[in-house]
């Protein structure tokens, strides 16, 4: 079930920024979220009794990660969709992600990707490639957005990558907390240079940043990065295939977003190369 829990819960991420985006700006809502996270994965790997890293080396790594999969990750998606780029075309190309990773385990981590695996992932490809073609048609934003969330996918790609090479082995909770508190001083120090600050706390921003906070920082990250400790990282990223199309169908009730007949043919790829690069050999 965690798979299923993770892809829900992951998909949800790009509807409730776009809720929040209207009242803050990217950095100072990312600075917050991000400081809110780390004091509530600290206090659970305080009451848990969490084991830490036992030197500055290893910190760093875990540092380095958090700044990939939690800072420059989602700082593109909050760039990206505050410039105008539809929530489902930012989850489409951060969809991209399995082909890359499935590329680079093999050098990286030395895994071994069957043939049916690639298949999977090639087929997961061109099934987010022709939802991309129909979202470029319809979608707001500039070359500015897209570009940010072309650095959403290096982020996510390389803090993925990078966890399961240099942190898979340590504690979860502290590690989080270690990779939030990060994430947030990045975040703090670009919102200081070249953000106002302003904040316009509605109901809608509350919200957004709780649900944020909670759900996706904490829970959200924990099941990802559990996945990739017990399982190969290609089959773990083939589960971003589902989040484009989860995605849409959340756009489409909440925002009244659709999707046409290539996008649905889209989708229907995408998850036929999730169920491939997941089959047991």
């Amino acid at each position: 079930m965690l798979p299923l829990a993770f892809v829900f819960l992951w998909s949800t991420g790009n509807i409730v920024t776009r809720l929040g985006v209207p009242y803050i700006e990217p950095f100072t809502f990312l600075a917050i979220r991000f400081s809110l996270a780390a004091l509530l994965l600290l206090a659970i790997a305080a009451i848990g009794r969490a084991e830490w890293p036992k030197n500055f080396r290893i910190a760093g790594h875990i540092a380095i990660a958090g700044l990939l999969a939690h800072g420059i990750y989602l700082a593109g998606v909050f760039v990206a969709i505050d410039d105008g780029v539809a929530t489902g075309t930012v989850a489409v190309i951060a969809g991209l992600q399995p082909l890359i990773t499935g590329a680079l385990v093999g050098v990286v981590l030395g895994e071994r990707v069957s043939g049916l695996r690639w298949l999977g992932l090639v087929l997961g490809f061109v099934g987010v490639g022709l939802v991309v073609w129909e979202q470029f048609a319809v979608a707001g934003g500039s070359g500015y957005g897209f570009s940010a969330a072309g650095i959403c996918l290096l982020g996510i790609t390389a803090g993925t990558v990078y966890h399961k090479k240099f942190c898979a082995d340590y504690d979860l909770r502290g590690s989080m907390a270690i990779q939030l508190a990060a994430s947030a001083v990045m975040c703090g120090v670009i919102a200081m240079l070249f953000e106002t600050r302003s904040v316009d706390w509605s109901h809608e921003l509350i919200m957004a940043i709780a649900w944020q906070v909670v759900v996706l920082s904490a829970i959200s990250y924990a099941i990802l990065f559990h996945l990739y400790r017990i399982g190969e990282a290609s089959r773990a990223s083939s589960l971003f295939y589902l989040t484009p199309p989860t995605t849409a169908i959340m756009g489409y009730f909440l925002f009244g977003e659709t999707f046409h007949a290539l996008a649905l043919a889209g989708i229907a790829a995408a998850v036929t190369g999730f169920a491939l690069a997941n089959r047991r050999q």
